[in-house]
């Protein structure tokens, strides 16, 4: 019986999750692979006695160093979120010889090439499936699952907090801050939801995946273009699902003609879509693989049990690759394999909506249309929701494939019009 020490860096949500596992599947473990799961010691500044309690002996500390420094320990797991000190422990767990399992996809995008390398010169591994959908296996996916595809595009819905805003406000009419709102008293938004809204958190696991799937290592706030879904009304989406689309916040990476693009941005699909139906905190990720074909995975992405799930597969699995001498994870590549360009936004080509509120006047969708036109960019249908010679009125336009810069040049003379009275909403839209 092989038996494995761990050391839990942070009890917080997930790792309370992580811990209860350990503790109630330690015999099932023992039993189907033949390998004792120890929690050794826990670090954490506050912790809840009665779960302590109930994990029997461990050992409980307060300065993660004191960790980092038992040679008992066997495996570090870091899941207190954030990069500082999260890349400071995961270094140092390196350091000291001692293999790691973390769930956080800011580290692993920002200093994943780094770790990778120092991991590998010391014989280690990280292993990080939680850091991208929770549990849902996308990274074994990916690097062993598949392995010997290659990827042309991805397509992820890959934050369970905006998944779920954007529900809301879709099935039952909800404006974004009620959503908001709601998200927070269910316990799947922080009180400060910024990172998630704003795009910021499905980036950093879009990063992960381009390096795993396409070899290209990106930082996120200069490679990634990034749009959040604050902007987006409740009319948008009785307007989409008019037109039959679906509104989502998608992470997509495509690779062709040797460049990379990589992008997250609210993003109109059709309703028949697959992705389309993966409603309030499920996360799906859809791989265009060149042999295979599309593969589609969908799971919880929030919530505690389903991040801690993640991390109790790493730990399985790194128990039973570690028989292996000196053997790193496959997904622990710390070098570009392929050699691709990095596709400008600019340069990006994509169908679009634009949503407008202008003074109903004779002249106005000339005025308009002539922009776009002027800037190559072809309309394929418009509709006008109101009439009203004294107010603004919404006017819904699709665009035909048209690119960004262009796209953009437009808008900026669009808003100036002094019939346009509120700035426009624009949607990107992707043919899946």
């Amino acid at each position: 019986m092989k038996s494995i020490s761990i050391g839990l860096v942070g009890l917080g949500t997930v790792g309370a999750g992580v811990a209860k596992l350990i503790k109630s599947r330690s015999s099932y473990v023992r039993a189907k692979y033949g390998v004792d799961l120890q929690l050794t010691s826990i670090c954490d500044l506050r912790v809840d006695p009665k779960l302590v309690k109930s994990l029997g002996k461990v050992n409980v500390v307060k300065n993660y160093n004191e960790i980092l420094n038992d040679p008992a320990i066997d495996v570090v797991v870091e899941v207190i979120g954030g990069v500082h000190p999260a890349y400071e422990i995961i270094h140092g767990a390196l350091e000291h010889a001692k293999h790691v399992v973390t769930a956080n996809k800011a580290v692993i995008s920002s200093y994943g090439q780094e770790l990778f390398r120092y991991a590998r010169a010391k014989g280690r591994s990280v292993y990080f499936e939680s850091a991208v959908l929770a549990g849902v296996p996308v990274i074994k996916t990916i690097t062993e699952g598949i392995a010997g595809n290659r990827y042309n595009a991805l397509f992820g819905i890959v934050n369970g907090t905006c998944n779920y805003i954007l529900t809301q406000m879709s099935q039952n009419g909800l404006s974004f801050d009620q959503a908001v709102k709601m998200a927070q008293e269910k316990g799947y938004a922080e009180s400060d939801p910024s990172l998630d809204v704003n795009g910021t958190d499905s980036a950093h696991k879009l990063a992960v995946l381009v390096a795993l799937a396409m070899g290209k290592f990106l930082k996120v706030k200069e490679h990634i273009y990034t749009e959040g879904i604050t902007e987006i009304g409740a009319e948008d989406f009785k307007y989409a699902d008019e037109l039959g689309l679906a509104i989502k916040l998608l992470a997509i990476a495509k690779k062709n003609d040797g460049k990379v693009e990589a992008r997250v941005h609210p993003t109109l699909i059709a309703k028949t879509h697959p992705l389309a139906s993966v409603q309030n905190v499920y996360n799906a990720l859809l791989l265009e693989a060149d042999a295979l074909g599309d593969v589609l995975l969908v799971g919880q992405g929030a919530g505690q049990m389903a991040a801690a799930s993640g991390v109790f597969s790493d730990l399985i699995n790194l128990a039973l690759a570690n028989d292996l001498v000196d053997r790193t994870w496959i997904g622990d590549n710390p070098e570009e394999f392929e050699v691709l360009e990095l596709r400008p936004m600019s340069e990006v080509e994509v169908e679009y909506y634009i949503r407008l509120m202008v003074i109903d006047r004779p002249g106005v969708l000339s005025k308009i249309t002539g922009i776009l036109g002027n800037e190559g960019i072809s309309i394929a249908s418009v509709t006008q929701k109101a009439v009203s010679k004294n107010m603004a009125v919404p006017l819904v336009m699709l665009t035909h494939m048209a690119k960004e810069s262009s796209l953009r040049k437009a808008i900026e003379q669009i808003v100036k019009l002094k019939e346009t009275k509120a700035t426009p909403v624009v949607i990107r839209m992707e043919r899946l």
